[in-house]
């Protein structure tokens, strides 16, 4: 399963909604079509029916919004140190669009840093928007074309739902599901089919913070496949823990991450629940 734990982590997970430029040009429609409309006519061409209205799109026909990423980096020295990474740093910023973000990740962090990436159904989904995305905005990006040229049991990243899952619906298996039944927060107060909604009426602060969340429940869940998988004794497995929870705690500090504390107190909670609480993650308190 999980086979060792390099120096370089990342966890990641990716937010993308409907792209209205792609189905303005993809459909033939005029600009000045207002954007419900469009919206309205991509769904349509997806397959929309009363009971779905707004399906699934294809992720070539969608943006890129936001990335989050939990990364744990092992110094030289031995020390491990975990942050807490999220695109775009600034939500409000115009500025920080879709081919910022892409540059930022790919480009930058990356190509530059080489890690091991861990995702849930990352090879399918998350890599697959963000290959496409690349291409249609210029982006060169010979790293991530040889991550993908990889055979899966040669690559060196980590789909954590291959793993756990198997074929038909009966062994399917969601990161919610996973994580919750781990004493791990899943999904709290928003899910993947509000990130659209959120992002129409402007409330792009709460995607990127929805999105910090499913990274960190990501890096958990990876933290927890790994001491299955005898990557980390138990001592390790704890102090694994305990690293996002001093994370979490660190930024905290700063208004800004107020948001955090709904996840490290749906944490605490779900360790009370599953009985785990006595482990030591929260024995500070």
């Amino acid at each position: 399963m999980i086979k060792s734990v390099p120096e370089e982590v990342w966890a990641f997970d990716c937010e993308w909604v409907p792209d209205l430029q792609a189905g303005r040009l993809l459909y033939h429609l005029p600009d000045d079509l207002p954007s419900p409309e469009v919206l309205r006519i991509m769904w349509e061409q997806g397959g929309a029916t009363p009971e779905k209205p707004t399906p699934f799109l294809r992720t070539l026909f969608c943006r890129v919004v936001s990335i989050a990423t939990v990364i744990r980096r092992t110094f030289k020295n031995g020390e491990v140190q975990l942050f807490l990474q999220a695109l775009p740093e600034n939500p409000d910023d115009v500025s920080q669009d879709e081919t910022y973000i892409l540059k930022r990740f790919l480009q930058d962090g990356l190509a530059a840093r080489n890690p091991q990436l861990v995702g849930f159904n990352s090879r399918n989904a998350d890599l697959r928007i963000l290959t496409q995305r690349a291409i249609t905005q210029g982006l060169s990006l010979k790293s991530l074309s040889e991550r993908l040229d990889a055979k899966p049991w040669e690559s060196r990243d980590v789909d954590l739902m291959e793993l756990v899952s198997g074929f038909g619906k009966n062994y399917a298996v969601s990161l919610h599901e996973i994580a919750t039944l781990s004493g791990i927060p899943g999904k709290l107060d928003t899910t993947g089919d509000d990130v659209c909604g959120l992002w129409y009426s402007g409330h792009r602060k709460e995607i990127v913070q929805y999105n910090c969340f499913d990274a960190l429940t990501t890096y958990l869940v990876w933290a927890r496949m790994a001491y299955f998988s005898g990557c980390f004794t138990p001592g390790e497995y704890i102090a694994e823990q305990q690293r996002v929870k001093r994370l979490l705690d660190e930024r905290l500090l700063k208004p800004e991450n107020a948001y955090l504390q709904t996840y490290l107190d749906a944490w605490r909670g779900l360790k009370e629940r599953t009985g785990q609480l006595g482990d030591g993650v929260f024995a500070t308190e």
